[in-house]
């Protein structure tokens, strides 16, 4: 099982990477909040997506968040590392994604 450190510094090394996809891609008319919940760790983060970016990343749930991502706090590393295909992972229930399905298409996009 991962730690908590890990989950949050895999969640900002994700914010590092559509930061530098941004610039190279231009910004995308993305703005949502966004929710990741770790069940096993009992632990959640939140941030927005805006233009193509994951920002204000911080400890703690949004229960109103437009997009909530959960994982077992393994399978948050592999997918944010790219180590686990999103749709493989939807598929086989190692996540669970809550989202409109527009805003789907376009989280693919920028990933």
């Amino acid at each position: 099982m991962a730690t908590v450190d890990e989950c949050r510094d895999a969640l900002h090394a994700l914010a590092a990477k559509l930061d530098r996809n941004a610039e190279t891609q231009g910004k995308l008319d993305f703005d949502r909040t966004l929710a990741c919940r770790v069940p096993d760790l009992g632990t959640a983060f939140h941030g927005r997506l805006t233009g193509g970016r994951l920002v204000d990343i911080a400890d703690g749930d949004d229960p109103k968040a437009k997009i909530a991502l959960t994982a077992d706090s393994d399978n948050l590393l592999a997918l944010l590392g790219g180590k686990l295909d999103v749709t493989r992972a939807i598929a086989s229930r190692q996540i669970q994604v809550k989202a409109n399905p527009f805003d789907l298409l376009k989280l693919r996009k920028l990933l």
